[in-house]
Protein backbone atom coordinates (compact mmCIF):
# COMPACT_ATOMS: atom_id res chain seq x y z
CA UNK A 1 0.00 0.00 0.00
CA UNK A 2 1.26 2.93 -1.01
CA UNK A 3 2.63 5.44 2.05
CA UNK A 4 -0.80 7.67 2.92
CA UNK A 5 -2.41 8.70 5.68
CA UNK A 6 -5.01 6.30 6.26
CA UNK A 7 -6.77 8.05 9.73
CA UNK A 8 -7.36 11.27 11.30
CA UNK A 9 -6.19 10.90 14.65
CA UNK A 10 -3.56 8.31 16.44
CA UNK A 11 -6.18 7.31 18.98
CA UNK A 12 -7.75 5.25 15.33
CA UNK A 13 -4.26 4.16 14.53
CA UNK A 14 -3.36 2.33 17.83
CA UNK A 15 -6.68 0.88 17.37
CA UNK A 16 -6.25 -0.27 13.87
CA UNK A 17 -3.08 -1.79 15.10
CA UNK A 18 -4.66 -3.66 17.86
CA UNK A 19 -7.43 -4.67 15.61
CA UNK A 20 -4.63 -5.84 13.20
CA UNK A 21 -2.05 -7.84 15.50
CA UNK A 22 -5.05 -9.70 16.46
CA UNK A 23 -6.09 -10.84 13.01
CA UNK A 24 -2.57 -11.99 12.49
CA UNK A 25 -2.37 -13.86 15.57
CA UNK A 26 -5.71 -15.51 14.84
CA UNK A 27 -4.02 -16.57 11.58
CA UNK A 28 -1.46 -18.07 13.68
CA UNK A 29 -4.19 -19.87 16.38
CA UNK A 30 -5.07 -17.69 19.37
CA UNK A 31 -3.58 -18.10 22.74
CA UNK A 32 -2.99 -16.42 25.84
CA UNK A 33 0.43 -15.05 25.04
CA UNK A 34 -1.50 -12.17 23.30
CA UNK A 35 -1.99 -9.97 26.01
CA UNK A 36 1.52 -10.32 26.44
CA UNK A 37 3.19 -9.94 23.04
CA UNK A 38 0.43 -7.85 21.82
CA UNK A 39 0.86 -4.61 23.86
CA UNK A 40 5.28 -4.89 23.55
CA UNK A 41 5.11 -4.90 19.54
CA UNK A 42 2.75 -1.78 19.55
CA UNK A 43 4.45 -0.27 22.75
CA UNK A 44 8.06 -1.47 22.77
CA UNK A 45 9.16 1.42 25.12
CA UNK A 46 12.02 1.19 26.52
CA UNK A 47 10.21 4.90 26.33
CA UNK A 48 6.73 6.02 26.62
CA UNK A 49 5.47 7.87 23.74
CA UNK A 50 1.94 8.66 25.19
CA UNK A 51 1.64 8.03 28.38
CA UNK A 52 3.54 8.56 31.80
CA UNK A 53 5.08 4.86 31.44
CA UNK A 54 5.76 2.35 28.69
CA UNK A 55 3.71 -0.13 31.72
CA UNK A 56 0.70 2.07 31.15
CA UNK A 57 0.36 2.22 27.34
CA UNK A 58 0.80 -1.73 27.49
CA UNK A 59 -1.97 -1.68 30.26
CA UNK A 60 -4.12 0.34 28.03
CA UNK A 61 -3.52 -2.14 24.75
CA UNK A 62 -4.28 -4.59 26.85
CA UNK A 63 -7.79 -2.88 27.89
CA UNK A 64 -7.97 -2.22 24.28
CA UNK A 65 -7.50 -5.84 22.89
CA UNK A 66 -10.40 -6.97 25.48
CA UNK A 67 -12.76 -4.43 23.26
CA UNK A 68 -11.06 -6.06 19.84
CA UNK A 69 -12.48 -9.04 21.04
CA UNK A 70 -15.46 -8.10 21.78
CA UNK A 71 -15.53 -6.47 25.25
CA UNK A 72 -17.56 -7.07 28.54
CA UNK A 73 -20.47 -9.84 27.58
CA UNK A 74 -22.06 -8.68 30.29
CA UNK A 75 -23.04 -5.29 29.08
CA UNK A 76 -25.09 -4.87 26.12
CA UNK A 77 -23.98 -1.34 25.08
CA UNK A 78 -21.40 -1.66 21.64
CA UNK A 79 -19.11 1.56 23.52
CA UNK A 80 -17.59 0.83 26.63
CA UNK A 81 -15.04 3.25 28.77
CA UNK A 82 -11.35 1.97 29.42
CA UNK A 83 -11.23 3.48 32.97
CA UNK A 84 -7.49 2.92 32.89
CA UNK A 85 -7.04 5.48 29.91
CA UNK A 86 -10.05 7.99 31.23
CA UNK A 87 -7.38 9.86 33.18
CA UNK A 88 -6.07 13.13 31.59
CA UNK A 89 -9.04 15.50 31.21
CA UNK A 90 -9.51 18.36 33.75
CA UNK A 91 -12.53 18.38 35.73
CA UNK A 92 -16.01 19.87 34.34
CA UNK A 93 -17.31 23.53 35.22
CA UNK A 94 -16.97 26.72 35.43
CA UNK A 95 -13.90 28.49 35.80
CA UNK A 96 -12.55 31.92 35.69
CA UNK A 97 -8.86 32.03 34.38
CA UNK A 98 -6.49 35.20 35.05
CA UNK A 99 -8.42 37.45 32.53
CA UNK A 100 -10.47 38.67 35.32
CA UNK A 101 -9.82 42.11 35.52
CA UNK A 102 -11.47 42.44 38.92
CA UNK A 103 -13.96 45.27 37.57
CA UNK A 104 -16.53 46.74 39.50
CA UNK A 105 -19.95 45.83 37.42
CA UNK A 106 -20.27 42.44 38.83
CA UNK A 107 -22.31 41.12 36.06
CA UNK A 108 -21.33 37.73 36.94
CA UNK A 109 -23.07 38.02 40.30
CA UNK A 110 -25.93 39.13 38.99
CA UNK A 111 -26.38 36.87 36.48
CA UNK A 112 -25.88 33.83 39.00
CA UNK A 113 -29.19 31.95 39.67
CA UNK A 114 -28.13 30.31 42.68
CA UNK A 115 -25.39 32.48 43.85
CA UNK A 116 -22.71 30.91 43.17
CA UNK A 117 -20.21 33.73 42.61
CA UNK A 118 -18.41 35.96 45.01
CA UNK A 119 -15.63 38.81 44.58
CA UNK A 120 -12.39 37.76 46.77
CA UNK A 121 -9.65 39.88 46.46
CA UNK A 122 -11.46 41.90 43.44
CA UNK A 123 -11.82 38.73 41.65
CA UNK A 124 -14.56 36.46 40.79
CA UNK A 125 -14.66 33.06 42.70
CA UNK A 126 -16.78 30.22 41.96
CA UNK A 127 -18.80 28.12 44.55
CA UNK A 128 -18.40 24.55 42.88
CA UNK A 129 -21.40 23.30 45.52
CA UNK A 130 -23.30 25.91 44.59
CA UNK A 131 -22.65 25.96 40.68
CA UNK A 132 -25.35 24.34 38.15
CA UNK A 133 -23.09 25.39 35.34
CA UNK A 134 -26.13 27.12 33.55
CA UNK A 135 -23.03 29.26 31.83
CA UNK A 136 -24.88 32.59 32.21
CA UNK A 137 -21.84 34.46 33.87
CA UNK A 138 -19.96 32.83 31.05
CA UNK A 139 -21.90 35.08 28.66
CA UNK A 140 -21.74 38.56 31.21
CA UNK A 141 -18.24 38.46 31.63
CA UNK A 142 -17.31 41.81 29.35
CA UNK A 143 -14.08 40.10 29.41
CA UNK A 144 -14.35 36.11 28.45
CA UNK A 145 -12.65 35.26 31.88
CA UNK A 146 -15.20 32.85 32.90
CA UNK A 147 -15.39 29.53 31.05
CA UNK A 148 -18.03 26.33 30.93
CA UNK A 149 -15.36 23.71 30.43
CA UNK A 150 -16.42 20.38 29.78
CA UNK A 151 -14.86 17.32 28.51
CA UNK A 152 -14.71 16.46 25.11
CA UNK A 153 -17.08 13.24 25.38
CA UNK A 154 -19.42 15.26 27.36
CA UNK A 155 -19.66 17.55 24.86
CA UNK A 156 -19.65 15.15 21.79
CA UNK A 157 -22.45 13.82 23.68
CA UNK A 158 -25.73 15.42 22.05
CA UNK A 159 -28.10 12.48 24.12
CA UNK A 160 -26.85 13.54 27.86
CA UNK A 161 -25.85 10.47 28.17
CA UNK A 162 -22.14 11.03 29.56
CA UNK A 163 -21.14 11.95 33.36
CA UNK A 164 -17.93 12.17 35.42
CA UNK A 165 -18.51 10.35 38.66
CA UNK A 166 -16.36 10.86 41.64
CA UNK A 167 -13.52 9.44 40.82
CA UNK A 168 -13.15 11.55 37.86
CA UNK A 169 -14.04 8.71 35.32
CA UNK A 170 -16.43 8.79 32.43
CA UNK A 171 -19.31 7.12 32.96
CA UNK A 172 -22.01 5.95 29.89
CA UNK A 173 -25.80 6.14 30.87
CA UNK A 174 -27.35 3.22 28.98
CA UNK A 175 -30.35 4.43 29.46
CA UNK A 176 -29.48 7.40 27.34
CA UNK A 177 -26.59 6.62 25.08
CA UNK A 178 -28.35 5.68 21.59
CA UNK A 179 -24.17 4.19 20.20
CA UNK A 180 -23.74 7.29 17.83
CA UNK A 181 -20.35 6.73 18.63
CA UNK A 182 -19.77 10.41 19.00
CA UNK A 183 -17.75 10.00 22.08
CA UNK A 184 -15.45 7.21 20.25
CA UNK A 185 -14.41 9.52 17.75
CA UNK A 186 -14.20 12.70 20.08
CA UNK A 187 -12.25 11.40 23.00
CA UNK A 188 -9.25 12.71 22.99
CA UNK A 189 -7.18 10.12 24.97
CA UNK A 190 -9.24 7.25 23.07
CA UNK A 191 -10.83 5.89 26.49
CA UNK A 192 -14.07 5.25 24.94
CA UNK A 193 -14.13 2.79 22.26
CA UNK A 194 -16.71 0.39 20.30
CA UNK A 195 -16.48 -3.40 20.61
CA UNK A 196 -15.30 -5.06 17.78
CA UNK A 197 -16.78 -8.33 16.52
CA UNK A 198 -13.82 -9.13 14.09
CA UNK A 199 -13.52 -12.37 16.05
CA UNK A 200 -16.84 -13.72 14.73
CA UNK A 201 -16.36 -12.09 11.18
CA UNK A 202 -13.15 -14.04 10.89
CA UNK A 203 -15.04 -17.44 12.48
CA UNK A 204 -18.07 -16.76 9.93
CA UNK A 205 -15.51 -16.47 6.86
CA UNK A 206 -13.12 -19.42 8.06
CA UNK A 207 -15.72 -22.25 8.94
CA UNK A 208 -17.35 -21.43 4.93
CA UNK A 209 -14.15 -23.53 3.63
CA UNK A 210 -13.78 -21.20 0.85
CA UNK A 211 -17.56 -20.36 0.53
CA UNK A 212 -18.39 -24.14 -0.12
CA UNK A 213 -20.40 -24.98 2.81
CA UNK A 214 -21.70 -21.88 2.80
CA UNK A 215 -21.74 -18.63 1.09
CA UNK A 216 -20.29 -15.42 3.13
CA UNK A 217 -21.89 -11.98 2.01
CA UNK A 218 -20.81 -8.65 2.33
CA UNK A 219 -22.67 -5.91 2.36
CA UNK A 220 -20.75 -1.74 2.14
CA UNK A 221 -22.62 0.84 2.95
CA UNK A 222 -22.47 3.39 0.54
CA UNK A 223 -20.13 5.93 2.25
CA UNK A 224 -17.32 3.52 1.49
CA UNK A 225 -16.56 5.31 -1.83
CA UNK A 226 -15.45 8.63 0.47
CA UNK A 227 -12.96 6.33 2.57
CA UNK A 228 -10.29 4.21 0.87
CA UNK A 229 -8.60 6.99 -0.96
CA UNK A 230 -5.51 5.56 -2.48
CA UNK A 231 -7.26 3.17 -4.56
CA UNK A 232 -10.48 2.89 -6.52
CA UNK A 233 -13.78 1.25 -4.66
CA UNK A 234 -13.61 -1.54 -7.54
CA UNK A 235 -10.13 -2.30 -6.40
CA UNK A 236 -11.20 -2.81 -2.50
CA UNK A 237 -14.15 -4.76 -3.95
CA UNK A 238 -11.50 -7.30 -5.07
CA UNK A 239 -10.01 -6.79 -2.25
CA UNK A 240 -12.42 -8.14 -0.11
CA UNK A 241 -13.06 -10.96 -2.46
CA UNK A 242 -9.29 -11.93 -1.19
CA UNK A 243 -10.62 -11.90 2.25
CA UNK A 244 -12.95 -14.44 1.34
CA UNK A 245 -16.13 -12.74 1.03
CA UNK A 246 -17.78 -14.59 -2.18
CA UNK A 247 -19.77 -11.56 -3.18
CA UNK A 248 -19.97 -8.13 -2.35
CA UNK A 249 -23.15 -6.15 -2.56
CA UNK A 250 -23.80 -2.83 -2.13
CA UNK A 251 -26.42 -2.29 1.02
CA UNK A 252 -27.19 1.05 -1.33
CA UNK A 253 -29.85 -1.37 -2.90
CA UNK A 254 -31.19 -1.95 0.55
CA UNK A 255 -31.67 2.12 0.67
CA UNK A 256 -33.56 1.56 -2.16
CA UNK A 257 -35.87 -0.91 -0.94
CA UNK A 258 -36.33 1.51 1.94
CA UNK A 259 -37.06 4.73 0.14
CA UNK A 260 -40.15 2.82 -1.87
CA UNK A 261 -41.12 1.67 1.14
CA UNK A 262 -40.91 4.82 3.55
CA UNK A 263 -43.12 6.49 0.76
CA UNK A 264 -45.54 4.47 0.70
CA UNK A 265 -45.91 4.75 4.36
CA UNK A 266 -45.51 8.66 4.32
CA UNK A 267 -48.26 8.76 2.21
CA UNK A 268 -50.35 6.51 4.25
CA UNK A 269 -49.70 7.43 7.63
CA UNK A 270 -49.30 11.65 6.95
CA UNK A 271 -45.83 12.01 9.19
CA UNK A 272 -43.00 9.78 8.98
CA UNK A 273 -39.55 10.17 11.04
CA UNK A 274 -36.78 7.63 9.26
CA UNK A 275 -35.12 4.75 10.45
CA UNK A 276 -32.55 4.55 8.44
CA UNK A 277 -30.69 5.83 10.99
CA UNK A 278 -30.51 2.86 14.51
CA UNK A 279 -29.32 5.70 16.91
CA UNK A 280 -31.83 8.62 15.26
CA UNK A 281 -34.78 5.73 16.10
CA UNK A 282 -33.24 5.28 19.73
CA UNK A 283 -33.10 9.16 20.17
CA UNK A 284 -36.45 9.24 19.44
CA UNK A 285 -37.25 6.19 21.87
CA UNK A 286 -35.25 7.11 24.91
CA UNK A 287 -35.74 11.22 24.79
CA UNK A 288 -39.30 11.96 22.68
CA UNK A 289 -41.08 8.58 23.55
CA UNK A 290 -43.78 10.49 22.57
CA UNK A 291 -43.00 10.60 19.02
CA UNK A 292 -42.13 6.97 18.75
CA UNK A 293 -45.70 7.13 17.23
CA UNK A 294 -44.21 8.12 13.79
CA UNK A 295 -40.96 6.05 13.59
CA UNK A 296 -41.38 4.56 10.24
CA UNK A 297 -42.19 0.53 10.28
CA UNK A 298 -39.71 -0.33 7.88
CA UNK A 299 -36.01 -1.75 8.60
CA UNK A 300 -33.33 0.13 8.00
CA UNK A 301 -31.33 -0.59 4.40
CA UNK A 302 -28.97 -3.03 6.08
CA UNK A 303 -31.67 -5.19 7.21
CA UNK A 304 -33.26 -4.68 3.82
CA UNK A 305 -30.48 -5.53 2.20
CA UNK A 306 -29.68 -8.95 4.47
CA UNK A 307 -33.44 -9.74 3.81
CA UNK A 308 -32.50 -9.52 0.18
CA UNK A 309 -29.45 -11.67 0.38
CA UNK A 310 -31.69 -13.99 2.39
CA UNK A 311 -34.02 -14.52 0.04
CA UNK A 312 -31.91 -15.39 -2.62
CA UNK A 313 -29.72 -17.53 -0.62
CA UNK A 314 -31.11 -18.89 2.67
CA UNK A 315 -27.73 -20.67 3.86
CA UNK A 316 -25.38 -17.50 3.23
CA UNK A 317 -24.49 -15.38 6.12
CA UNK A 318 -24.06 -11.82 5.84
CA UNK A 319 -21.57 -9.06 7.13
CA UNK A 320 -22.19 -5.59 6.80
CA UNK A 321 -19.06 -3.10 6.46
CA UNK A 322 -19.87 0.80 7.60
CA UNK A 323 -18.59 4.10 9.48
CA UNK A 324 -21.49 3.11 12.52
CA UNK A 325 -21.07 2.02 15.87
CA UNK A 326 -24.67 2.06 16.03
CA UNK A 327 -25.24 -1.15 13.28
CA UNK A 328 -22.94 -2.93 15.94
CA UNK A 329 -26.23 -2.73 18.35
CA UNK A 330 -28.75 -3.01 15.85
CA UNK A 331 -27.65 -6.18 13.93
CA UNK A 332 -28.47 -8.14 17.44
CA UNK A 333 -32.16 -6.38 17.89
CA UNK A 334 -34.86 -8.74 16.69
CA UNK A 335 -35.86 -6.90 13.54
CA UNK A 336 -32.16 -7.44 12.14
CA UNK A 337 -30.62 -10.58 13.79
CA UNK A 338 -32.23 -13.08 11.17
CA UNK A 339 -30.92 -11.13 8.03
CA UNK A 340 -27.28 -9.52 9.49
CA UNK A 341 -24.62 -11.89 10.89
CA UNK A 342 -22.09 -9.54 12.22
CA UNK A 343 -20.94 -6.05 11.51
CA UNK A 344 -17.76 -4.85 10.86
CA UNK A 345 -16.43 -1.44 10.40
CA UNK A 346 -14.43 0.44 7.91
CA UNK A 347 -11.45 0.96 10.51
CA UNK A 348 -12.13 -3.05 11.23
CA UNK A 349 -11.85 -3.56 7.41
CA UNK A 350 -8.56 -1.80 6.38
CA UNK A 351 -7.20 -3.83 9.18
CA UNK A 352 -8.12 -6.82 8.08
CA UNK A 353 -6.80 -6.21 4.09
CA UNK A 354 -3.13 -5.20 5.93
CA UNK A 355 -3.24 -8.23 8.17
CA UNK A 356 -3.48 -10.23 5.35
CA UNK A 357 -0.88 -8.14 3.42
CA UNK A 358 -3.27 -7.01 0.39
CA UNK A 359 -2.45 -3.85 -1.20
CA UNK A 360 -5.60 -3.33 -3.16
CA UNK A 361 -4.34 0.42 -4.78
CA UNK A 362 -2.12 -3.09 -7.06
CA UNK A 363 -5.11 -4.94 -7.81
CA UNK A 364 -7.69 -5.07 -10.81
CA UNK A 365 -11.23 -4.32 -10.61
CA UNK A 366 -14.11 -5.91 -9.43
CA UNK A 367 -17.81 -4.31 -11.06
CA UNK A 368 -19.65 -3.12 -8.54
CA UNK A 369 -22.97 -1.83 -10.03
CA UNK A 370 -26.54 -3.08 -8.00
CA UNK A 371 -27.92 -0.07 -6.71
CA UNK A 372 -29.99 3.21 -7.84
CA UNK A 373 -28.52 6.91 -7.66
CA UNK A 374 -31.15 7.16 -4.33
CA UNK A 375 -29.74 4.17 -2.99
CA UNK A 376 -25.93 5.23 -3.13
CA UNK A 377 -27.03 9.38 -1.41
CA UNK A 378 -28.51 7.95 0.98
CA UNK A 379 -24.61 7.76 2.91
CA UNK A 380 -25.21 11.88 3.31
CA UNK A 381 -27.36 14.22 4.98
CA UNK A 382 -30.38 14.72 2.60
CA UNK A 383 -30.19 12.02 0.51
CA UNK A 384 -33.18 10.52 1.70
CA UNK A 385 -34.93 13.56 1.55
CA UNK A 386 -34.76 14.29 -2.17
CA UNK A 387 -35.63 10.22 -3.18
CA UNK A 388 -38.51 11.01 -0.99
CA UNK A 389 -39.36 14.17 -2.80
CA UNK A 390 -39.31 12.65 -5.97
CA UNK A 391 -40.98 9.59 -5.57
CA UNK A 392 -44.32 11.48 -3.87
CA UNK A 393 -44.10 13.73 -6.81
CA UNK A 394 -44.44 10.24 -8.86
CA UNK A 395 -47.20 8.72 -6.98
CA UNK A 396 -49.19 11.77 -6.10
CA UNK A 397 -49.18 13.23 -2.80
CA UNK A 398 -47.23 15.91 -0.88
CA UNK A 399 -44.07 15.80 1.04
CA UNK A 400 -42.52 18.30 3.32
CA UNK A 401 -39.58 16.65 4.11
CA UNK A 402 -36.82 18.19 6.42
CA UNK A 403 -33.20 16.72 6.82
CA UNK A 404 -31.53 16.75 10.52
CA UNK A 405 -27.77 16.61 10.60
CA UNK A 406 -26.15 15.75 13.85
CA UNK A 407 -28.60 15.02 16.81
CA UNK A 408 -28.39 18.87 17.87
CA UNK A 409 -30.43 19.48 15.07
CA UNK A 410 -32.99 16.30 15.41
CA UNK A 411 -33.58 17.81 18.71
CA UNK A 412 -34.83 21.39 17.54
CA UNK A 413 -37.06 19.87 14.74
CA UNK A 414 -38.25 16.81 16.48
CA UNK A 415 -39.29 19.38 19.90
CA UNK A 416 -40.99 21.66 16.76
CA UNK A 417 -43.01 18.25 16.00
CA UNK A 418 -43.91 17.78 20.00
CA UNK A 419 -45.27 21.10 19.87
CA UNK A 420 -47.33 20.83 17.14
CA UNK A 421 -45.51 23.48 15.35
CA UNK A 422 -43.58 21.79 12.43
CA UNK A 423 -44.43 22.16 9.18
CA UNK A 424 -42.73 19.10 8.12
CA UNK A 425 -44.40 15.74 7.72
CA UNK A 426 -41.15 13.56 6.82
CA UNK A 427 -38.18 14.10 8.87
CA UNK A 428 -35.06 12.24 7.79
CA UNK A 429 -32.63 12.35 10.91
CA UNK A 430 -28.82 11.10 10.79
CA UNK A 431 -27.09 11.40 14.06
CA UNK A 432 -23.50 11.86 12.71
CA UNK A 433 -22.91 15.18 11.37
CA UNK A 434 -23.04 14.86 7.58
CA UNK A 435 -24.51 11.77 7.69
CA UNK A 436 -23.37 8.20 7.62
CA UNK A 437 -20.35 9.68 5.51
CA UNK A 438 -19.13 11.01 9.07
CA UNK A 439 -19.82 7.99 11.05
CA UNK A 440 -17.65 7.65 13.76
CA UNK A 441 -15.66 4.53 12.44
CA UNK A 442 -15.01 6.61 9.15
CA UNK A 443 -11.10 6.12 8.22
CA UNK A 444 -11.45 9.64 8.15
CA UNK A 445 -13.92 12.91 7.53
CA UNK A 446 -14.58 16.12 5.97
CA UNK A 447 -15.88 18.68 3.45
CA UNK A 448 -14.61 16.13 0.51
CA UNK A 449 -16.53 12.77 1.43
CA UNK A 450 -19.90 14.67 0.48
CA UNK A 451 -18.36 15.22 -2.88
CA UNK A 452 -17.61 11.87 -3.53
CA UNK A 453 -20.78 10.32 -2.24
CA UNK A 454 -22.58 12.68 -5.16
CA UNK A 455 -20.21 11.84 -7.41
CA UNK A 456 -20.82 8.34 -6.88
CA UNK A 457 -24.47 8.20 -7.03
CA UNK A 458 -24.09 10.12 -10.47
CA UNK A 459 -22.08 6.98 -11.86
CA UNK A 460 -25.05 4.60 -10.99
CA UNK A 461 -26.48 2.86 -13.79
CA UNK A 462 -30.14 3.10 -12.19
CA UNK A 463 -31.46 6.25 -11.72
CA UNK A 464 -34.42 4.84 -10.11
CA UNK A 465 -35.89 2.05 -7.36
CA UNK A 466 -37.70 0.15 -9.76
CA UNK A 467 -34.93 -2.35 -10.30
CA UNK A 468 -34.14 -2.45 -6.65
CA UNK A 469 -38.05 -3.02 -5.65
CA UNK A 470 -38.32 -5.90 -8.60
CA UNK A 471 -34.97 -7.67 -7.64
CA UNK A 472 -36.77 -7.83 -3.76
CA UNK A 473 -40.24 -8.90 -4.98
CA UNK A 474 -38.88 -11.40 -7.66
CA UNK A 475 -36.32 -12.70 -4.44
CA UNK A 476 -39.40 -12.83 -2.20
CA UNK A 477 -40.97 -15.04 -4.28
CA UNK A 478 -38.54 -17.80 -5.05
CA UNK A 479 -37.88 -17.80 -1.23
CA UNK A 480 -42.32 -19.15 -1.14
CA UNK A 481 -43.40 -15.91 -0.47
CA UNK A 482 -46.35 -14.22 -2.45
CA UNK A 483 -44.66 -10.81 -4.46
CA UNK A 484 -46.86 -8.05 -4.98
CA UNK A 485 -47.89 -7.75 -8.94
CA UNK A 486 -48.24 -4.08 -8.94
CA UNK A 487 -44.58 -3.84 -7.69
CA UNK A 488 -42.75 -7.17 -10.11
CA UNK A 489 -44.90 -4.40 -13.07
CA UNK A 490 -42.30 -1.88 -11.77
CA UNK A 491 -45.30 -0.20 -9.66
CA UNK A 492 -45.18 0.85 -6.86
CA UNK A 493 -47.98 -0.84 -3.86
CA UNK A 494 -48.61 0.58 -0.72
CA UNK A 495 -48.42 -2.87 0.93
CA UNK A 496 -44.99 -2.75 3.66
CA UNK A 497 -42.77 -5.60 2.70
CA UNK A 498 -40.21 -4.58 5.69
Amino acid sequence: MPQTRLFDTAVQQIKYEVIKELIRAYDRGLDADIFHDIPIKIMPGPKASLRCCVYKERAIVQERLKLAMGGDKQNPNVVEVIDIACDECPVDGVFVTPACRGCISHRCMEVCPRDAIRIIDKHAVVDKSKCIECGKCTQACPYNAIILQKRPCVLSCKADAIKVNEDKKAVIDDSKCVGCGACVYQCPFGAIQDKSYILDVLDIIKKSENNTKYKVYALIAPAIVAQFNYARIEQVVTGMTMLGFHQVVETAIGADLTLDEEANELKERGTLTTSCCPSFVKYIKNHFPDLAKYISDTPSPMVMAGKLLKALDPTGKVIFVGPCTSKKFEFKQDIAKDYIDCVMSFEELQAFLDARNIDVSSLGDSELDNASYYGRIFARSGGIVEGVTDLAKERGFEARPVAMSGLEECKKQLLMLKVGKSPYNFFEGMACDGGCVNGALCLHHGPKSLTDVNKYGAQAKEKSVDASVRLYELAKQSSGEKPSTSAIKGKKSSKKNG
